[in-house]
């Protein structure tokens, strides 16, 4: 655990998650899936470290970055569509929740499950998103699901997180931004909340140069967050 900057706990009144490498671990299943986009377009494989390290910013902008950033507009939309297609039956393989996030939630939420309201804001698209979380039975702890095609714009655009905030009713400065990638704390400083980084996910290596205001090494001291 490191603090950058301690965050006023008592004050805290939502809590949002990234979903891929904060809640979840979906690394297996987004690699088989860009890996099999890449085999029908007749491209080499990519190791699955790589491949981890472009996850954050969307499905499309995935695709891209593993076809090389590549600037042929319709080998994109080809190797996209067979992405989504292949992910959306595969989704499910192995993708699990990480080790002690559902004790984690329980903790943050409080424990008569009303003190505190927690939503998610990932720039996985909505429905994938929306199933996998209930597939894994956490699905009732949220407010909402949003994914990266539920708004004009996606993360690091604060424009999720002020949605949530105006549904819920709850200041910038009564909410934490959650998540595994410096994406996800831009995001936060952009929308005026505070943020927490989780080193265990897909991305640790971002939140070098971009700490969150607290960044945790597992869902456990994860769960001491609002306990410090």
């Amino acid at each position: 655990m490191q603090i950058y900057r301690p965050i006023p706990s008592q004050q805290i009144k939502l809590l949002i998650f990234d979903l891929d490498g904060t809640l979840i671990d979906s690394r297996r299943d987004l690699v088989n899936s860009v890996n099999a986009a890449l085999r029908s377009l007749g491209r080499d494989e990519l190791p699955s470290d790589e491949i981890a390290a472009m996850v954050g910013d969307g499905a499309p902008t995935l695709v891209r970055r593993a076809l090389g950033d590549t600037v042929d507009e319709v080998l994109l939309k080809r190797g996209l569509e067979f992405f989504l297609s292949y992910y959306r039956e595969h989704k499910l393989d192995y993708t699990r929740l990480y080790d002690g996030i559902l004790e984690a939630l329980e903790t943050l939420r409080g424990a008569n499950g009303t003190r505190r309201v927690m939503s998610v804001l990932t720039n996985k698209p909505v429905n994938p998103s929306r199933a996998i979380v209930q597939a894994l039975g956490i699905a009732e702890k949220f407010v909402s699901v949003y994914g990266g095609n539920s708004f004009e714009t996606k993360k690091p655009d604060p424009l999720g997180i002020n949605t949530i905030l105006a549904e819920t009713g709850v200041r910038a400065d009564e909410a934490v931004m959650i998540g595994d990638s410096a994406v996800d704390i831009l995001t936060g400083r952009a929308a005026g909340t505070w943020t927490c980084g989780v080193s265990y996910g897909f991305a640790p290596h971002t939140l070098v140069e971009t700490p969150g205001d607290i960044t945790f090494d597992s869902p456990q001291e994860l769960a001491t967050l609002l306990h410090l």
